[in-house]
């Protein structure tokens, strides 16, 4: 068996004005194309990014293979000037590095002090930052982070989902970008926000074999396209030649309801937390319990979970 396949939609000149009372509420991706960003699209060569922002230190993740694991953490940290990480992101072979002479390079940019402060291009890359024009699809309080990407070719970063709606800018450069409905989060096998499927378009079914009932929304990123995924949206990226993204992260919720401490925009909101601990008591009282009214009682919760929680008009 084999997964079904949905290309993510693509829509032409949307107007701020069109996307909030047309696609917004809809929840879906979506890939927006011809929206004004800025000269970045076409200023933003190698040559240009490393002269920009000098020999500034960068914190990168470096890894022997393309595939890049959160969980099993399968690729080290490590700084270098912000133009020589620029130009060995940029090359497929290696004179000097860390690893491996095809070792594959990551920036995610990060704020000042990463456990404190959100990453915004502004603050971090602030030249760079006055080339780009962000399509401020939402109010400014809304405002999360501006998160800036670079990818070496063939760089895969793992399947996960982010609280907060977004948009994937993509500067320069091509992506391929798996997504995953909310719902289908039975059949992804989660850690955390993270899914244990590395590979989605090899899996291995004997491993995870639930995972073919997930849906698979696909589509493929070129300069210029802005994705939107709206928040739980599970993302899988493989950048297919070295690029350049800006992700812009909004709050689509009240303020109020997300975690203080969060400057990734991926820790779940403070009553889904609250929610999940208060699950874990309860489960932990039914082990008082014989196996088998557990079982009987575990079955019933799972039930009442689903007549009081679950919404009934997922497309």
């Amino acid at each position: 068996r084999e997964q079904s396949v949905v290309p993510v939609a693509r829509l032409a000149g949307v107007t701020r004005e069109q996307f909030l009372r047309d696609v917004y509420p809809r929840r879906r991706p979506v890939v927006l194309k011809g929206t004004e960003l800025g000269t970045c699209t076409t200023k933003w060569t190698v040559d240009y990014l490393s002269q920009a922002e000098g020999s500034k230190e960068v914190k990168i993740h470096v890894s022997a293979v393309p595939q890049m694991d959160f969980l099993s953490k399968n690729f080290v940290y490590r700084t270098l000037p912000f133009d020589v990480f620029v130009q060995r992101a940029a090359e497929v072979k290696h004179k000097e590095y860390f690893i491996s002479e095809d070792e594959k390079y990551y920036l995610r940019s990060v704020g000042e002090d990463a456990r404190k402060d959100i990453a915004d291009i502004r603050k971090q890359f602030p030249i760079l930052a006055e080339d780009v024009q962000i399509p401020e699809y939402f109010e400014k309080e809304q405002f999360f982070s501006s998160v800036f990407r670079i990818s070496s070719a063939g760089l895969q970063l793992w399947t996960h989902y982010d609280v907060m709606d977004n948009f994937l800018i993509q500067v320069t450069g091509k992506k391929q970008v798996v997504l995953y409905s909310p719902r289908d989060a039975p059949y992804l096998y989660l850690s955390g926000t993270k899914s244990e499927v590395l590979d989605v378009d090899n899996p291995d079914l004997e491993k995870y074999p639930l995972f073919v009932k997930a849906k698979r929304y696909q589509c493929f990123l070129e300069a210029g396209d802005v994705l939107f995924i709206p928040a739980l949206w599970f993302h899988n990226v493989i950048s297919e030649e070295f690029g350049v993204a800006l992700n812009v992260f909004w709050k689509h919720l009240p303020a109020e309801s997300y975690d203080k401490s969060d400057t990734y925009g991926n820790k779940d909101p403070t009553a889904a937390s609250r929610a999940i601990q208060i699950l874990d008591r309860a489960l932990k009282t039914l082990e008082e319990l014989p196996e088998e009214y557990r079982d009987f009682y575990a079955r019933r919760m799972v039930l009442r979970i689903q007549e009081k929680a679950y919404r009934n008009d997922y497309g």
